[in-house]
């Protein structure tokens, strides 16, 4: 069992906000309130470890998410026979309360927040033996914390920023994107300060300077700030994280559960299926699997609410590798008609019936060891992959004018699979900055499609903010037609939040 895991299982409770006890004075050990919490190194620990049983909530990444960022992209859409679900995918959003399409991850990224405000309320005044343990504890909540906001503003950008313990009658101000892109860049500066360059081996999992430095060059190119990017990326090429990383030969490997924190993982969330509980189940006795499979497997093996684009199977086709072959990253990506014809690979492990043009994600899948999904797959999501990095690398680098020196970077993600050199078959994207970014765009789609990544991409290329680009995408996602320029750039803020807010307003255009 992974350490963490361990970790995280006598240490996952539900740190309640202080209340009065009752006439018997009755305490419950497993609900401690403030007045003796936050005594220790240990409630320290206990209260960090916390934060990271939220990735676990249905409404965040153990399954909504992702229908918000891959299904809602131009990579999947949905037919669940759950119209309001599906509707939520192809931006016809009428109820704006909707729990499984927007309340619920809303609510659960300000509990994660709340429970890192608790750690950066209170452990400051915990006394510790070893001074790096408490900066370490620390540094953890405001790299939670970055990250919680900084899939807040992909999402509903104007989200407000709560950076004290809230209380149940606080009214938090409405925040603008910019000041929320600022306190993820701040929060992840100073966890930058404390944060080690590598865990021992029973802390796997928990953040580094290198997933650190990810984040922190995700926030700025969203912003378009270049400059600020390339520093933070540097970390993998010239800095402490030079050598600490590189691709493993086998592409499947980044999303079995078999070779899992392997030398191309930066960050990833420590599924397992340790604990066959019920979804809405607290406390050290939770669900703390991914149930991604379950909801995106296909027909009769899943409940099959999300599926894949069938143009990612084109894209993939269009170039063969050195040795003639399809490449081998569309094997491991997608379920397809021509799966078997192409690879020999059947639907787990059976014969399937196809509707034309049909695709499904297969990242994730557990078919390489089942012939069903369930609720508690036990595959580490990814968050932050090397190539990803040698990606963003090159992009950056495109913009600030260094498209000849992006180019190696593309080339060593190509060379993994056996494609040739960008130059071979995409001359004219090494000669001129404008044809790199769009080669790019498909070098990302290949790559990281279904990864959760797509959604960001689109905003930060600008590819929705024109009606002829947002055209251009539609001929890939038809769902897109139904997208209003300067509307669905973000959800709407759930409707119950504006309406007990007066300092709230509704996204503009809702």
């Amino acid at each position: 069992m992974k350490g963490l895991y361990i970790l995280l299982f006598i240490s996952l409770l539900t740190l309640c906000g202080s209340c009065k006890k009752d006439l018997l004075n009755i305490e419950n050990p497993n609900t401690p309130t403030t007045d003796v919490f936050w005594k220790t190194e240990e409630d320290a620990q206990r209260g960090v470890n916390s934060i990271y049983a939220m990735f676990y909530k249905p409404a965040l990444w153990s399954r909504w998410i992702y229908f918000r960022l891959d299904l809602t992209s131009d990579e999947g859409f949905s037919k669940s026979p759950w119209i309001e679900l599906g509707d939520w995918t192809r931006f016809q959003y009428v109820n704006y309360n909707f729990g499984e399409g927007n309340v619920f991850t809303w609510k659960d990224t300000y509990k994660a927040i709340f429970r890192c405000n608790q750690v950066l309320d209170n452990v400051p005044n915990i006394t510790f033996a070893d001074p790096v343990k408490k900066d370490r504890i620390l540094g953890q909540a405001k790299f939670l914390r970055a990250l919680h906001y900084y899939y807040a503003a992909l999402l509903w950008e104007n989200a407000p920023l709560v950076l004290k313990t809230s209380k149940p009658d606080d009214l938090p101000l409405q925040s603008t994107l910019a000041e929320v892109w600022a306190q993820v860049e701040k929060d992840l500066k100073e966890a930058l300060e404390v944060l080690p360059v590598e865990w021992d081996d029973n802390n796997v999992g928990r953040p580094t300077k290198g997933a650190v430095n990810a984040y922190l060059a995700r926030a700025y190119m969203q912003q378009h700030k270049w400059a600020e990017a390339k520093q933070a990326l540097d970390y993998f090429f010239t800095g402490e994280g030079n050598g600490k990383y590189s691709l493993v030969s086998d592409f499947q490997d980044n999303f079995t559960h078999t070779n899992e924190n392997n030398s191309e993982s930066v960050f990833e969330i420590q599924f397992s299926d340790v604990n066959k509980t019920p979804e809405d189940a607290d406390g050290p006795g939770q669900m703390m699997s991914s149930q991604r499979a379950q909801f995106f497997a296909p027909r009769s093996i899943g409940w099959s609410d999300g599926q894949a684009r069938y143009w990612i199977v084109d894209e993939f086709k269009k170039e063969r590798t050195v040795d003639g072959n399809i490449d081998p990253r569309l094997r491991y990506t997608l379920f397809y008609p021509a799966l078997e014809a192409d690879f020999g690979d059947k639907v787990y492990g059976r014969s399937w019936q196809w509707d034309a043009n049909e695709a499904w994600f297969r990242k994730y899948a557990r078919d390489y060891f089942r012939d069903n999904e369930d609720y508690y797959a036990q595959n580490n999501f990814r968050m932050v992959r090397y190539a990803d990095i040698l990606l963003l690398y090159a992009e950056v680098l495109n913009e600030l004018g260094g498209t000849s020196e992006a180019i190696t970077y593309v080339d060593q993600v190509r060379s993994r699979v056996g494609l040739p050199n960008l130059a071979v078959n995409h001359a004219a994207a090494t000669q001129d900055a404008n044809a790199f970014r769009e080669r790019l765009k498909m070098e990302r789609e290949l790559e990281l499609c279904g990864e959760s990544v797509r959604w960001a991409d689109l905003k930060r290329w600008g590819d929705l903010e024109t009606q002829e680009k947002v055209a251009a995408v539609a001929e890939r996602d038809p769902d897109f037609k139904n997208f209003v320029v300067g509307k669905h750039i973000r959800l709407p803020i759930p409707q119950i939040e504006v309406l007990n807010n007066p300092n709230l307003k509704q996204n503009s255009g809702y």
